[in-house]
């Protein structure tokens, strides 16, 4: 039994690691989105114990913004 387990929690780790390779950590919903914003930064997210621990996110899309909406004046 203690195989069966082991070989659960190795699938396991096989599609997070997949997931984490082929950049599917966000839902669909965000990676909308983010495109809708044109977002180009860098988003942090920090896990532990399974649970996100904090998030954030460079600024550079409001940097772009920002010259974007002052040249549009």
């Amino acid at each position: 039994m203690e195989d069966a387990v082991l070989s659960e929690k190795d699938r396991n780790f096989a599609e997070f690691r997949r997931k984490v390779r082929d950049a599917e950590l966000l839902s669909s919903a965000t990676q909308r989105l983010l495109l809708m914003l044109g977002f180009s930064g860098r988003l942090n997210v920090i896990v532990q114990n399974g649970k996100i621990l904090k998030s954030g996110y460079e600024e550079g899309y409001f940097r772009n913004h920002a010259a974007e909406v002052v040249s549009g004046e």
